[in-house]
This record gives structure tokens, C-alpha cells and sequence, in this order.
């Protein structure tokens, strides 16, 4: 009787240990999408210097012609995110430098992840 006491309780921790990697392996996976999708702006804000000033993008805003792509692609992959782009001319260094954070809740009443990355594209 004492051994499927303690069978039942070592089961039952096996359990707790799977669901917290469960969830670790999806927070690990929102952070992933997190950082491919801002590496992919950066990659699309490089090759359309000319129009760098476009690419802002307040938190809750309507996204423009430039970003709403972008912005799509990145709530269809991580959903519910709140995006913010934010582009400051540096033309002491000749450079722009782009904020990019992304933020979203995994679950209801769980802590807020942000993602943000900070880039300098020469001029």
C-alpha cells in the first residue's frame, strides 16, 4: 500500500515536471518567431533606406504600407503581439537606429514577454 502511495506521488510530480517544460518550450518558441520576425524588418528596413523614416510604429497603432505585411506575418506568428518600431536618425554616427519590441501574453493572467532589438544600419 505504502508503494503505490509514493508510486502515485512520483507520477503525479512527473506530470508537474512535464507541463512546466511544456511551457518553457512554448515560451521558448514565441521568443524564436520573436527574433526572426524583427531580424526580417531589419533585413526589409536596410534595403529600403530611402523611406526609413516610414517604418514607425507606435504600440497599438495602425500599421502603414511599408509595415502592415510585416505586421501581419508577425501576429499570424505570434498571436495576440503588440509591435512597436521606433527609427531615430543618428547623423553624428551616419547611422539610423531601429527599436523594434515585440510583446504578447502566452496565457491568460500570465506574465507579458517582451522581445526588443535594437539595430544600427549605416547610411
Amino acid at each position: 500500500m505504502l508503494a503505490i502511495v509514493i508510486l502515485g506521488i512520483g507520477l503525479l510530480g512527473t506530470v508537474g515536471l512535464q507541463a512546466r517544460a511544456y511551457s518553457a518550450l512554448s515560451d521558448a518558441g514565441m521568443r524564436a518567431e520573436a527574433t526572426l520576425a524583427a531580424e526580417k524588418l531589419i533585413g526589409v528596413i536596410n534595403a529600403d533606406l530611402p523611406n526609413i523614416a516610414l517604418y514607425n510604429l507606435a504600440e497599438g497603432a495602425t500599421a502603414n504600407d511599408q509595415l502592415s505585411a510585416w505586421v501581419t506575418e508577425t501576429r499570424g506568428n505570434i498571436p495576440g503581439a503588440i509591435l512597436s518600431v521606433a527609427v531615430q536618425d543618428q547623423p553624428a554616427q551616419n547611422r539610423y537606429q531601429v527599436d523594434i519590441s515585440i510583446r504578447w501574453q502566452r496565457k491568460a493572467r500570465s506574465e507579458t514577454n517582451r522581445h526588443r532589438v535594437t539595430s544600427y544600419i549605416a547610411r
